[in-house]
């Protein structure tokens, strides 16, 4: 097996690098880890020898944060590395952890360049890359129309091309035209909208309203946040008398006497037992998006359909 290196503080590059890496090694065993979130001996117990030899990748996320400690339970193991593991490591860039790269760099891993793209020009190349993989033409100026509606946020760029490429007809080179229509239809989503729906039960509505929030730059970690907070209101006010007034409850509550309400309508369909596995499903897709997983919006996906199927 070996490492990899990844370098630059794109996250999209670094999540399409991961991915690939993982499409590699089919059957593996995938650990990722995330510097802010390792506990001393965690890194090592990660790359320890597996008694059954399985193929294991292990992923390492913005090791210019390791502290010192855990910089040194990394280097321990690039001394002796285990055949069975594809150890995946992503530095940011900087002269953060600078010394441990160093390191890294020594043992010659394969190095993919994620650099953040700041230059019109290398957006441009981006957008003609991701069309030419799609199948599909695009204009010089629907490319210049695209950089100039979105060029700060290259996920959304690649999220923007996926979607062209699906919405227009087959075999049209893609042109201002198509990218004015797309940017007009693009439907202003929050994460409390997604709530919203998918604590009412309804499925459809919270994943068109996922990709909607997504496709107009809700941060997923802000959608999390939305259910989360949601799911908390259903719980105080699940403990409250219903023979109060919202008005009542509203300052012992912390809450405005709306939500309040919106919360008792919705109540009616959960039971403890529900709302304890909506919490659960919550927590662990806030940890995906976190580091925790490749895909994050397919973590969005599958919690809203483990709350909807409680409801």
């Amino acid at each position: 097996m070996g490492i990899t290196l990844l370098q630059g503080g794109e996250s999209l590059l670094v999540d399409r690098a991961i991915t690939g890496v993982i499409s590699n090694f089919k059957g593996a065993n995938v650990s990722q880890l995330v510097a802010s979130g390792i506990e001393l001996g965690e890194i090592t117990d990660a790359l320890a020898p597996s008694l059954f030899g399985d193929i294991r990748i292990v992923v390492i996320k913005e090791i210019q944060d390791l502290p010192a400690e855990l910089g040194d339970e990394l280097a321990s193991y690039l001394e002796s590395q285990d055949e069975s593991v594809q150890l995946v490591l992503w530095h940011k860039g900087g002269v953060k952890g600078k010394a441990l790269l160093e390191k890294i760099k020594k043992i010659k891993p394969e190095i993919i360049a994620c650099d953040v793209i700041k230059r019109d020009g290398d957006k441009s190349e981006f957008i003609r890359a991701e069309f030419k993989s799609l199948g599909r033409k695009i204009s010089t100026e629907a490319v210049q129309a695209l950089i100039d509606a979105l060029g700060s946020d290259l996920r959304e760029l690649g999220g923007a091309c996926s979607q062209l490429a699906a919405d227009v007809i087959a075999g049209k080179m893609i042109d201002e035209t198509d990218v004015a229509k797309f940017q007009n239809g693009r439907i202003e989503t929050t994460g409390f909208d997604v709530a919203d729906a998918a604590l009412d039960g309804r499925r459809d509505v919270a994943l068109i309203a996922l990709r909607n929030a997504l496709a107009t730059g809700t941060d997923p970690v802000l959608i999390t946040s939305a259910l989360a907070g949601s799911l908390r209101t259903l719980a105080k006010v699940s403990g409250a008398s219903r023979g109060s007034k919202s008005f009542d409850l509203a300052g012992p509550l912390g809450l405005a006497p709306w939500q309040i309400d919106k919360a008792r309508r919705q109540l009616s369909k959960w039971t403890p037992a529900t709302l304890a596995g909506a919490v659960v499903a919550v927590a662990q897709a806030d940890a995906d998006i976190k580091g925790a997983a490749v895909d994050p919006i397919h973590s969005l996906e599958r919690a809203i359909i483990a709350i909807t199927s409680r409801v």
